[in-house]
């Protein structure tokens, strides 16, 4: 099966910035673009694939099942695809916010929560962010924060930097702030609980809706030592800097042929070109040229996968 790309689907956001264009290398002029869903299979959100007929995302999973996302990844998941890719890039806070994992999300009425992960670009000298509780609390006593506006007073705040990753399974309190520009993998969900938005308002003078009682539920209050995850590049080798039941995501920096090990695994593959450029050759000789900003999906069915060039990317599929 060919490579496969697909057109994004570029989100005009009130805290959106300029970085996505330029970085994606688009004739565009539209302002304040927060997000591009770069691979989409969520309901009225579909990504379309521009190589294969212009097929929206989940009619190719439809056509072509295990051939495309692998056996045990369409058993599970059926005609969705699982994985929502997006680039971020904030302008402005965006609200204190948390997911549910699945089994809440069930309880609430939800067809499923969301674990995700962020691979920090580059982004504003003085960009941060928050990941994760700092200090101990309770749900009351969260509820009580929410109340009086002093929560981000419990959150561990990150000053962030190119190349940080930050892993964050559902239940984690986050929030990406003003200068961020990221990567972001996830579940395919779009469940998100509203925290704390700084008591800003609309263009219509209305404060936007908050999920207290649901995120209460929802939150892990456990309190780690440190959210970030920790790794050490290395060249032209598999680095591995996620690894849960939704996704497993390396970081691979190349400037020599490299095969992506994962693609031998009976799972699609999903390639997020964050710097330089190069080729990417299947185990049938297609061979595609590639540059920052792009993002390919790789077939199951293909056994063998190589990467080319000076290029900097991440390999992300569901083991």
């Amino acid at each position: 099966m060919k490579i496969l790309q697909f057109q994004p689907i570029l989100k005009q956001i009130l805290w959106g910035g300029d970085k996505i264009a330029p970085f994606k290398q688009l004739d565009c002029a539209t302002p304040n673009i927060g997000e591009s869903w770069e691979l989409s299979g969520v309901a009225g959100d579909e990504t379309i694939c521009t190589t294969m007929e212009n097929k929206p995302l989940n009619t190719l999973v439809t056509e072509y099942k295990e051939r495309l996302v692998g056996k045990a990844n369409y058993k599970r998941f059926g005609n969705e695809f699982p994985l929502l890719i997006k680039f971020i890039d904030a302008r402005q806070d965006l609200s204190i916010q948390v997911h549910p994992d699945d089994a809440t999300a069930l309880r609430q009425g939800k067809m499923r929560g969301k674990t995700e992960m962020w691979y920090l670009m580059q982004s504003d000298a003085d960009a941060k962010l928050y990941s994760g509780l700092k200090q101990q609390i309770t749900p009351d006593e969260y509820k009580a924060m929410v109340e009086d506006g002093s929560i981000c007073d419990a959150l561990a705040q990150y000053p962030v930097k190119e190349d940080d990753v930050f892993f964050l399974p559902a239940g984690r309190i986050h929030a990406i702030g003003a200068g961020c520009f990221l990567a972001e993998i996830q579940q395919t969900s779009d469940v998100t609980y509203r925290i704390y938005d700084f008591k800003r308002k609309d263009k219509d003078g209305n404060y936007r809706q908050l999920h207290t009682e649901e995120a209460a539920e929802a939150i892990d209050y456990t309190v780690y030592d440190d959210y970030r995850t920790l790794y050490t590049p290395c060249k032209n080798q598999t680095v591995k800097l996620a690894e849960c039941p939704y996704f497993t995501t390396s970081v691979y920096d190349i400037d020599s042929p490299t095969p992506i090990e994962a693609v031998a695994n009976d799972t699609f593959v999903v390639l997020i070109v964050l710097k330089g450029e190069g080729t990417v050759t299947t185990d049938d000789g297609e061979t595609v040229s590639v540059k920052a900003g792009d993002t390919l999906l790789i077939a199951a069915e293909n056994t063998r996968l190589e990467v080319s060039g000076n290029i900097k990317l991440l390999e992300t599929h569901i083991d």
